[in-house]
């Protein structure tokens, strides 16, 4: 392996890593981490009717984080999920139908890091077009939503097909938050 390879693989397994201020720094090297799964359209709020331009989200979570999630059925400490949200464009050189990405319209990251957030551990960050970013304020919906609503260890397996039949082996899976959202305070 290249050094610089074998760098970039270290630092994607070594944690998050946040600015003397907190503001977690997103790593260059993200999307070559291990990639979760895609999703068009998704909303938690209403779906907007007509919507002819849904976006794309693109989930990724580190190496490391991916490999302790197979064996044990959960997120470890310092795990780091990237979330990337894409415009989605129709009509492009050749293509006739249907959707495909385009440009980035922001970037956000989970960070478990029980020894930082107390509570369960867990914070969101809005990276938008950036190197880093701050810390999304506790009293926005993604906290509540995500407790009440993650099938494991507060996050979206649900939507993972790779890592939803783990949970269900490993006993680690919320069954209860598979049937449908549940109300957010």
């Amino acid at each position: 392996m290249a050094l610089a390879a074998a760098s970039a693989l270290m630092s994607a397994d070594s944690g998050p890593e946040f600015t003397s201020d907190g503001q977690l720094v997103l790593p260059a090297n993200y999307r070559e981490w291990v990639f979760l799964s895609s999703g068009l359209g998704m909303t938690y709020d209403p779906a907007p009717e007509g919507n002819a331009s849904p976006r794309f989200t693109n989930v990724f979570v580190t190496p490391a984080s991916y490999r302790s999630y197979f064996e044990k059925g959960k997120w470890p400490d310092k795990t780091l999920l990237v979330l990337e949200i894409r415009s989605s464009a129709s009509e492009g050189s050749i293509n006739k139908g249907g959707h495909y990405q385009s440009d980035i319209v922001t970037v956000e990251a989970e960070v478990k890091d029980t020894s930082r957030f107390p509570g369960n551990g867990w914070a969101f960050f809005a990276m938008g077009k950036a190197s880093m970013g701050k810390m999304i304020p506790r009293t926005a919906a993604c906290y509540s939503c995500h407790q009440a609503n993650g099938a494991v260890d507060n996050t979206f397996v649900q939507f993972y097909p790779a890592l939803l039949p783990i949970a269900r082996e490993k006993g680690t899976l919320n069954p209860a938050n598979l049937a449908g959202p549940k109300p957010v305070r």
